[in-house]
């Protein structure tokens, strides 16, 4: 069988191809009609023009961000971040504010240095990769954009060469991109001569499971920025002007898409990595943008102090994914040590040494990681050392690399866990804010940035994703509080609150107080960590208070800032040491208050993924020792219990609220499980069984002795009623594979009588809270309709009716049923009920039965059980 080549077949690959060859012909058209002091395109419109290419381009990276193409997402989102950065030069140059030559030169040299660098890596792996037409635009588009270099450099150079380099990538990209267009249209019925893919490449299992495709993204964007600060220090431009603020802020703006892309990729430590890289650019950016209006910023020495150490905390914590990314995020230690060791910060040498050397670094991990990510044979990083080191002790137990480490215990969330971030960035904006501020210039204290993006943005970010992880009152939480740091850092760090001291800010902050106490509150129910860190910032916000209405003590906003940074620090340091290690673990507190059935039940019964045979296996333990368990099917969720356990059975049926009006049913995994009782079952009911299921219908069949063989005991009378019994084979894996492993089960709808079905297991723990003792998660149910229940109590005599219909519709019912009687006709009964004794002459003729017409009840509203 043939491998399976990369699903870029979709649309959005033809989408980036084509709109690189769009921005490719965009750019040549403007340089060969270029001659100096007269532009073809006027620059504002060529500005204009390149961010809609290169938002086009980044929407094509990031939906294959996903799909195992790193080559192919780094060039996409590289050329997006280059069009995306040089378009916004071209409008400050169209606008007057980078002005002449030189401003152009200043503003362009130093990106374009850095993309010539990054996509010629690209290049270079992708002929190792044997990606042809991947490497051919790598490679002619980091040419352009060193001619590109020379061009501004030297006048007389011209812009020729750069024309001719685009030239080269609108033939092979229009070729290319309309081949997959066409193939894609036409199903790969019409696929032109050289447009073919290149077959997936073989990769391992944990190569599969742990890579990240957007890395390599913000390894560019890391270049990028170390090349902004570094090209003074070498002399490349003369100086740090406005104009390279675009740079900065698109390597900040594309650092946070790499942060969201990791927390979908499960990586949170990369998440939080480059979420800090992000707070990082836009600082660098703010600093530029104020020399615009005559301030010198300088830098307060708590918080680069702090971002130092976290930082630390987070390459030590790398190391266990490999040596060399511990080692590359000291890079960032030292750069921060630097900004709190000299005054003006990004502008002084020390600092701006330290990111020529990041460049250098970057550079080299950018070749490795892309280089490991696309290539079988890796480049030795050191991966798994550390977890081989503490292997051989039993005092620290590393978790296994593992998605569902992430799987919510509520909601079905796609991401990982935020709160390591979202808690760093509350020490981050917590220390900013201790740093004194005149109310004459508060812009030259660089504090705005702090307060603005990583207490405000990034916070914000954070309860997004708690929202979708189903964490709600840690979103409202993280949500609150960045709108808090927004609001408050540009009020008071902005230059907005200036010396004014009044009533509408007072109610403001007011607002606020009442909201987090809520907060608070509800954090009495969720974890003692959780209750200080609402608390704490409570105390925050009455400094603010205190300050609104001019009556704040001396000391007092910059103690219980302190007191909440180093309660974000502890959250900070536990959700980060806990995720990383099974064993010890450091106490985040159980909530101080707990009711039956809060939170789902969570800390009483397991909750597994449904997908891994682990899981199952550890539910089908718990059946067999007599527990209940939440179950997902073909249609909706269940409780089930063990048939052979009739105490389990009972305490299922006293589990929902007024179920003695719905009795549960009997559920196989196929009719094998019913091969004790075959000969106490009519031939008709048999054939019709192996005929429908598995599936979702429900036969209600009639009761009898055949029930004695699933060891229910006195238990039988909670399944069915006094004169028949609903049994179902289901068409799910995992609800076939745990009946395999319990043998027959008995079920009912997880939820209590007169509610709605259950369609998510977070249901099963907002409806059932802690009554059961497992729940298998597998997100939102297939369907969310029920099954069909079909009546077969008088199938003997060839009618069935229905009590519902759900998913499967009647008439393919009938249809099957038809064709169990056409069988049976022909004379072709099951062999089981042949007679051993040899009939008579008078019983071998055959005898023709005349069928009574199927006969439908009146379809019944009723539960699952019936």
């Amino acid at each position: 069988m043939a491998e399976p080549r990369v699903e870029i077949e979709s649309l959005h690959y033809s989408v980036g191809i084509l709109g690189i060859t769009g921005g490719s012909l965009l750019l040549l058209v403007n340089d060969y009609a270029h001659t100096p002091g007269n532009d073809l395109i006027p620059s504002t419109a060529l500005g204009v023009l390149l961010l809609i290419i290169a938002a086009l381009l980044a929407y094509a990276g990031v939906r294959r961000s996903l799909s195992h193409t790193p080559l192919f997402v780094s060039l996409c989102l590289s050329i997006s971040a280059l069009w995306c950065g040089s378009g916004l030069v071209y409008i400050l140059v169209g606008e007057g504010v980078a002005k002449g030559p030189e401003g152009l030169r200043t503003a362009m040299v130093p990106g374009l240095a850095a993309f010539t660098l990054a996509l010629l890596i690209i290049g270079v792996v992708g002929v190792l990769q044997r990606e042809v037409v991947l490497s051919i635009i790598a490679f002619a588009i980091s040419l352009a954009c060193a001619h590109q270099i020379a061009g501004l450099c030297n006048v007389s150079f011209g812009l020729g060469a750069t024309a001719a380099n685009y030239l080269l990538v609108c033939l092979v990209g229009a070729y290319f991109g309309s081949g997959r267009l066409l193939s894609y249209i036409t199903k790969g019925k019409v696929e032109p001569p050289g447009t073919g893919l290149q077959k997936k490449s073989k990769l391992t299992p944990s190569q599969a499971q742990e890579r990240n495709d957007a890395v390599p993204v913000g390894l560019v964007m890391n270049l990028l920025s170390a090349s902004v600060l570094a090209c003074p220090l070498l002399g490349v431009v003369p100086q740090l002007t406005p104009g390279l603020v675009p740079w900065l802020w698109t390597a900040g703006v594309f650092q946070l898409g790499v942060c969201v892309l990791s927390y979908r990729a499960m990586d949170t430590l990369a998440a939080t990595f480059y979420g800090f890289m992000s707070v990082l650019k836009f600082a660098e950016g703010y600093s530029l943008l104020l020399k615009e209006f005559n301030h010198v910023p300088y830098s307060p020495v708590p918080f680069p102090t702090v971002f130092a150490v976290l930082f630390f905390i987070l390459a030590l914590f790398s190391t266990q994914k490999s040596i060399v990314e511990g080692l590359y995020q000291l890079f960032f230690v030292a750069y921060c040590i630097a900004i709190a060791a000299q005054p003006k910060g990004f502008f002084q040498g020390g600092t701006q040494g330290v990111a020529a050397a990041i460049f250098v670094a970057t550079a080299l991990t950018f070749l490795v990681t892309l280089h490991n990510m696309v290539s079988p044979w890796r480049v030795p990083t050191g991966e798994g050392l550390l977890r081989a080191a503490l292997s051989r002790t039993s005092r620290m137990t590393l978790r296994p690399l593992d998605k569902d480490l992430n799987a919510p215990y509520l909601g079905y969330s796609k991401y990982a866990d935020a709160e390591v971030l979202g808690h760093a960035c509350s020490v981050l904006a917590a220390f900013a804010i201790t740093a004194t501020v005149g109310a004459s210039g508060p812009l030259d204290v660089l504090v705005l940035p702090w307060a603005v993006v990583a207490g405000g943005a990034l916070q914000l970010l954070c309860g997004s994703v708690a929202f979708a992880r189903g964490k709600t009152l840690e979103s409202t939480a993280f949500i609150l509080y960045g709108i808090m740091w927004t609001v408050w850092g540009l009020t008071r760090y902005g230059g907005l609150y200036g010396t004014t001291r009044g009533f509408n800010v007072a109610v403001g902050i007011i607002c606020f107080m009442l909201f987090n106490c809520f907060v608070t509150v509800g954090a009495l129910f969720l974890s003692k960590a959780w209750f200080a860190y609402s608390l704490t910032f409570q105390l925050i916000l009455i400094s603010f208070l205190l300050d609104a209405v001019g009556a704040l003590p001396y000391g007092y906003d910059i103690g219980v800032t302190i007191i909440f940074g180093l309660v974000s620090f502890y959250c900070f340091l536990a959700n980060l040491f806990n995720s990383s290690f099974q064993t010890p673990q450091l106490p985040l507190g159980d909530p101080f208050i707990k009711l039956s059935g809060f939170g789902g039940g969570r800390e009483s019964c397991p909750h597994v993924p449904a997908r891994k045979a682990t899981s199952v296996q550890q539910i089908a333990e718990i059946l067999k020792n007599g527990g209940t368990c939440g179950m997902p099917t073909d249609t909706v969720y269940v409780l089930v219990a063990a048939c052979n356990r009739p105490d389990a059975v009972e305490k299922a049926y006293k589990i929902k609220v007024h179920a003695q009006d719905r009795p549960m049913s009997l559920w196989i995994s196929n009719v094998k499980q019913l091969e004790p009782a075959r000969h106490l079952l009519d031939p008709v009911l048999w054939d019709f069984m192996e005929a429908a299921w598995p599936s979702s219908i429900s036969m209600v069949i009639p009761r009898g002795p055949w029930m004695d063989c699933f060891g229910l005991g006195e238990s039988a009378k909670y399944i069915g009623t006094p004169q028949s019994i609903a049994i179902r084979s289901p068409d799910c894996t995992v609800a076939t594979h745990l009946m395999d492993l319990v043998g027959p089960i008995a079920t009912m709808s997880a939820n209590p009588t007169g509610e709605a079905d259950t369609t998510h297991h977070n249901q099963v723990y907002a409806k059932l809270g802690d009554k059961v003792d497992g729940v298998l998660c597998d997100g939102p149910s297939p369907e969310n309709i029920a099954s069909t229940v079909v009546d077969c109590t008088k199938i003997q005599s060839g009618q069935i009716g229905f009590f519902r219909v759900g998913v499967i519709p009647k008439s393919q019912v009938l249809q099957i049923f038809e064709e169990v009687q056409k069988k049976h006709m022909a004379g072709r009964v099951n062999p089981t009920f042949e007679p051993d004794v040899t009939p008579s002459e008078e019983e071998k003729e055959p005898k023709i039965e005349t069928l009574v017409p199927v006969e439908l009840s009146p379809v019944k509203e009723e539960e699952e059980s019936l």
